[in-house]
């Protein structure tokens, strides 16, 4: 039977080397609504841990919604950490505001404009009311935007049992609530700072109006299954006119490989991965028509990974999911960049010989996708800096790559991956070759669209495409059935 949030025992606190024994795990509402609201948020959750006293174990999606009470106001994103804290009730109360004030909060009126708001939910199983703080917090019960994200983290939990309000979990409290005329949807931030990229698109999964975005391939590898050779070794100018080219046909991110992970691909060092992709970058980066252009980098190593953000990437798109590299996860959250992790057995040396799946391919890929993002969480990455990719072709059959694209929905609502966004990569591979008898991979381009037809159709928000022109009118068309 679900219970109430209680305090941690002894043997399961990990990692808290200056806690003493009776640290308390609590929830805390996130919420800004002026400014760089991601940013702000994520700045507030490096304060906090910078005490010393407070450890963010997992944060929610960020969902974004109108303003309550106050209307006359931008829209707001919010929210919720769990944490651990060996702080009482008051000094985190106190802890918390003074995280607020250093970062400039200036309240207006009540329930108005803020850049920060930091609210304690839940402390343990304490109950607790006075002028300054009332645990669990007064209003949480009639507010979707706090109840969604607390739901991400703790569905099955009652609220404390000396507390006057109802003792149902707080998924039945979410689900009791009145349907929005819209939808509230949770967003995932591309740019590492919206304030530098104003313009850069997020992706909003339950935006039933939302457009799917384009990912635009660029191997600089001389062996890529489909285009090896093509981009590799590219003089600047002859970059700068195929950037061009891909803005022009529809590209909104750009996805930058230089290692290839077809099956037994040579692997190059990370000293020559990054000497493909330097020079790549910086020419993409000295474009004015690239600024609010996501860039990707395709790869598995945390080295690469960080030399890439440092240099201007935004987003590491990872086959692996951090299994390659035990210091991918790490070095992400520190970047503080946007990551993809890809579903992926074994290394695309012997992928191909483990797909095996007993509960079935949509089970199998759901179970190991939450174990990578609770990896994820564990190393410090928010829950709103990942896109998920179901990997097809990687670790899959045939049969079980179009049971992929048949099922992406049941993906999407896997418990426990609700709200995510999902990149869909499809384009030329083996299967549509062998499925249309067209061998020579950049003849693909028929089933690639047909593919990417039914990833809009059960709900992908990025198409990872080589041929972009073709695919961004497939996708046009696609999201004017689907997304309505």
């Amino acid at each position: 039977m679900p219970g109430p949030i209680s305090p941690i025992p002894q043997r399961q606190i990990r990692n808290f080397h200056a806690f003493p024994a009776m640290a308390q795990r609590a929830y805390i509402a996130l919420g800004s609504n002026l400014g760089d609201r991601v940013t702000a948020i994520e700045k507030a959750l490096r304060h906090m841990e910078a005490g010393g006293n407070i450890k963010v174990l997992r944060t929610s999606s960020l969902w974004e919604t109108q303003a309550m009470y106050v209307l006359d106001q931008n829209k707001f994103i919010n929210g919720v950490c769990e944490i651990e804290t060996t702080l009482p009730p008051m000094q985190l109360l106190d802890e918390l505001q003074a995280i607020e004030n250093k970062m400039g909060r200036v309240k207006v009126i009540d329930k108005g404009p803020r850049n920060i708001d930091l609210d304690i939910l839940l402390y343990g199983d304490h109950v607790l009311s006075n002028e300054r703080l009332q645990i669990p917090h007064k209003l949480m019960l009639e507010r979707e935007f706090v109840l969604r994200p607390l739901c991400e983290l703790i569905p099955q939990a009652t609220l404390p049992p000396q507390s006057s309000l109802p003792r149902t979990t707080l998924q039945e409290h979410l689900s009791a609530l009145p349907p929005q005329e819209t939808p509230i949807s949770p967003l995932t931030p591309l740019a590492l700072s919206q304030s530098s990229t104003p313009d850069m698109p997020t992706l909003t999964p339950y935006s039933p109006s939302r457009r799917t975005l384009i990912m635009s391939i660029l191997n600089l590898t001389p062996d890529s299954f489909s285009d090896g050779g093509r981009h590799f070794n590219l003089p600047p100018s002859t970059l700068m006119q195929t950037i061009h080219s891909h803005l022009a046909s529809g590209a909104h991110i750009l996805d930058l490989g230089g290692q290839s992970t077809r099956p037994h691909a040579p692997q190059v060092s990370a000293e020559e991965e990054l000497s493909r992709l330097l020079p790549a970058l910086k020419t993409i980066t000295s474009l004015a028509e690239t600024r609010n252009t996501a860039i990707s980098i395709d790869t598995y190593r945390a080295s690469v990974a960080r030399a890439a953000v440092q240099a201007g990437a935004h987003i590491i798109n990872d086959v692996s999911a951090g299994l390659l590299d035990p210091d991918m996860l790490p070095t992400v959250a520190e970047l503080g960049c946007t990551i993809c992790l890809m579903h992926m057995r074994g290394n695309p040396d012997t992928m191909n010989d483990l797909t095996s799946y007993p509960d079935g391919v949509i089970h199998g890929i759901g179970r190991e996708l939450l174990d990578r993002v609770r990896e994820a969480e564990k190393a410090g990455i928010r829950r709103w800096r990942i896109i998920l990719d179901p990997g097809i072709g990687f670790a899959k059959t045939q049969d079980q790559n179009l049971e992929v694209l048949r099922r992406l929905d049941d993906l999407r609502r896997y418990p426990g991956l609700e709200g995510f966004p999902w990149l869909i990569g499809t384009s030329r591979k083996a299967f549509i070759g062998r499925i249309t008898g067209v061998e020579e991979a950049r003849e693909r381009t028929w089933g690639t669209a047909a593919a990417v037809t039914a990833a809009v159709q059960g709900g992908a928000d990025v198409v990872r495409v080589h041929d972009v022109g073709e695919m961004a009118k497939v996708v046009s068309m696609a999201d004017a059935i689907w997304r309505v």
